[in-house]
């Protein structure tokens, strides 16, 4: 059943709503309307369109074969915003420039925590050369691996702030994106996710909520935005086909990982129910849309009909 299809709809009069709502959140959360909350009001003042962005991944097999052709179709789609995941071999000041021609921005790359551990000063260079707003860390690999002991996701929320406050000296943002592997017990009743999101400073780590893989955790988007407004403020936009088969496979470990990516489809394809968790980007702070595929068949179709289909979606068509 493609729920999508049918109510993926969003009532922008509820996004205004929910955004409204944010304040009272966010106070609540101790967190300052400076930031969440003055972030999620100049987004709904904007075209929400103008914040469409792929994760270039998605097409990294084109990107290697032809780097400029593969933004100038991203650009032709329609997409305003790209979020990198490697530069294949270019200079920080040709991606800009290539960027700029295109029209194109791009508000996030994602960046390992090694590098980041080896080469900070110079991934905060690049960011700013190429117009980032915020290094996004991929993913964890003792998570991905499930060899991460709970005491072991508090010393990440502590490094992460270490981090973040030396991204922020040059004003830039750190953030985290997530798979369902965080989702994993940390002790005291929290999860791995709990522990990141409660024991950062807002102020100095935000987050990129993979709603795909929050999805295949088992765990409900809404239910974090109420936990933690404010806080999501990227969202990777992606559809999933089967997702009881894929929770399952969840379950798995690394057996069932080839199982879920076989049931990752295009925006508006799946049985993700779209509208409801799109009704409260206001809540979630959230400030751009993120397309991506992590197995798409052809990358190309893939992402533009997700573009299509998201664009329709949030012009409530």
């Amino acid at each position: 059943m493609n729920r999508a299809n049918n109510s993926g709809r969003l009532d922008r009069r509820h996004f205004l709503k929910s955004v409204a709502g944010l304040g009272g959140a966010c106070l609540a959360a101790g967190l300052t309307t400076g930031s969440a909350l003055g972030a999620a009001r100049r987004f709904a003042a904007l075209d929400a369109t103008d914040h469409i962005g792929v994760q270039l991944y998605t097409v990294r097999d084109l990107m290697q074969q032809d780097f400029e052709g593969t933004l100038e179709k991203v650009a032709e789609i329609g997409y305003k915003e790209v979020e990198f995941a490697g530069y294949y071999d270019r200079t920080p000041e040709q991606v800009r420039q290539l960027l700029d021609r295109l029209g194109l921005k791009s508000p996030s790359s994602h960046v390992g925590i090694d590098l980041l551990r080896s080469d900070l000063d110079g991934q905060i260079e690049s960011a700013l050369t190429i117009g980032h707003k915020f290094l996004t860390i991929p993913a964890l690999m003792e998570a991905f691996a499930g060899q991460m002991s709970p005491e072991k996701w508090h010393e990440y929320a502590k490094e992460f702030n270490t981090i973040g406050e030396a991204v922020k000296k040059k004003g830039l943002t750190l953030a985290y994106h997530n798979h369902h592997f965080e989702f994993v017990p940390a002790g005291e009743g929290k999860t791995g996710l709990d522990v990141l999101v409660s024991e950062t400073d807002p102020e100095l780590v935000s987050f990129e909520l993979d709603l795909m893989w929050t999805t295949v955790a088992g765990v409900d988007p809404v239910a974090l935005f109420d936990k933690y407004p404010g806080r999501f403020v990227m969202w990777h936009v992606k559809d999933l086909k089967e997702i009881e088969a894929s929770q399952a496979a969840a379950k798995e470990g690394m057996a069932g990982f080839r199982t879920i990516m076989e049931h990752i489809s295009p925006v508006g394809e799946g049985e993700i129910d779209f509208a409801r968790i799109f009704a409260k980007a206001g809540q979630s702070g959230l400030l751009h849309y993120i397309v991506e595929n992590d197995a798409p068949k052809d990358a190309l179709a893939d992402i533009t009909a997700s573009y299509t289909n998201l664009a329709r979606m949030l012009a409530g068509k």
